[in-house]
């Protein structure tokens, strides 16, 4: 039996069906081969971007890194050595002062007074002396007459030769008196910068006071710098340093800060047992005074420069095989080579096999990298690609666009 359907029945279920042939049509125009061929084309793939730097052979110094601390040659705690009151204070807080300059300056009137005391002392003991001289030769003369015994020219001897030891006693007391007020003007007994100044005017000053020193003064032209490095390297720097002496760079910490240069002075005679280091010690002119005392510094001490192939430290990757690089060869593609790398100074790597002067090695973009395949080589600075060049195969004498 059949249903038949109104018109206005038939023009609903039209309505109702449209969408699902409007699908129907849309599954049916998407081509199974269109999208195999875009899976396609991304496994394919194309060149691997990559920056690249060329293998030098160049001086690279053979050099000891370390941490040391600058300590000044010559360092001097300033003491009074007599007691009284400080009357002034010359110089300020962190001055350079030179060898014999005046800096403290102590009450002097009580060590000048015992200064001429001392000065009365002996000339009353002079005056005596020569009285006492005067009658030896008198009584020696009676004697030789034998009108005076012999006891008594003993006597009156006896009593010179007591007045010459006093006189003596005297004068060294006079000496002592004398400098002791030399030191009350309290002088540097070395060039250099003086400290903080503990005492003021009118502070009671006590002779070798075992506290804090009234000042302290270093050194800081030349200057030394103090620092270790592991034992093993011991029979290295006896080797380099017969040779000749060895230069040593100091850094202070600071990212625009340059190096000083100086040279190694002191290699220390016993290795430290609880550490294993080996105690040296470098000088630094250290004209500009950029190091200073108690400072922490980074050290290279330079053993030789040969002459090297280096390339760019990030070059290098490494497998369980060992280190390797990726080499661009002539017609843009990489090749994986296996390198000995003797050492790594700073951001450049020492290579001793697997490469030559002048080839191509990858520095960034090694994880795209696929051996024998190409490689797209990218300006650093503005990340352009060079423009295609083409060369020729020697064996099929085609030509190879280079990406």
């Amino acid at each position: 039996m059949t249903m038949r359907l109104s018109p206005l029945a038939r023009l609903r279920l039209a309505l109702a069906l449209a969408p699902a042939l409007l699908l129907l049509v849309g599954c049916g125009g998407q081509s199974p081969a269109g999208g195999g061929g875009k899976a396609g084309k991304g496994a394919k793939g194309g060149a691997a971007p990559v920056l690249v730097a060329k293998v030098e052979r160049k001086v690279v110094p053979l050099a000891l890194e370390a941490i040391g601390a600058v300590e000044p040659i010559r360092s001097t705690a300033v003491r009074s050595q007599v007691t009284g009151t400080l009357r002034k204070r010359v110089i300020r807080e962190g001055q350079d002062v030179r060898e014999g300059e005046l800096l403290l300056e102590i009450d002097p009137r009580p060590f000048r007074n015992a200064l001429q005391s001392a000065e009365a002392d002996l000339q009353k003991v002079r005056v005596q002396l020569e009285t006492a001289r005067a009658q030896v030769a008198r009584y020696r003369s009676l004697t030789a007459d034998q009108m005076v015994s012999k006891e008594q020219f003993e006597k009156i001897n006896d009593a010179a030769r007591a007045l010459e030891a006093e006189a003596l006693a005297v004068e060294s007391r006079l000496a002592t008196a004398r400098i002791q007020l030399e030191y009350c003007s309290i002088r540097a007994p070395l060039a250099g910068r003086s400290g903080q100044i503990t005492l003021h005017e009118g502070d009671i000053v006590r002779a070798n006071d075992t506290g804090a020193p009234l000042t302290t003064i270093h050194q800081l032209s030349p200057i030394n710098v103090t620092f270790g490095v592991p034992q093993q390297y011991l029979g290295a720097l006896q080797r380099y340093r017969a040779a000749g002496q060895l230069a040593v760079a100091a850094t202070p910490p600071g990212a625009d800060e340059k190096p000083e240069l100086g040279e190694l002075t002191f290699l220390d005679n016993a290795v430290e047992s609880a550490t294993g280091t080996l105690r040296l010690k470098a000088a630094f002119p250290n004209p500009a005074q950029r190091l200073w005392p108690g400072q922490f510094v980074t050290i290279a001490v330079t053993l030789a420069n040969p002459e090297v192939l280096a390339i760019p430290s990030s070059a290098l990757q490494t497998s369980q095989a060992g280190q390797y690089v990726y080499v661009v060869k002539a017609d843009r593609t990489a090749e994986l080579r296996p390198v000995v790398v003797e050492r790594t100074v700073g951001a450049e790597a020492v290579i001793t096999q697997g490469l030559a002067a002048g080839e191509t090695v990858v520095t960034e973009g090694q994880l795209r990298v696929v051996p024998g395949r190409a490689v797209d080589v990218r300006d650093p600075a503005g990340g352009a690609r060079p423009a295609p060049k083409a060369a020729k195969e020697s064996k099929a004498g085609k030509e190879i666009a280079k990406p």
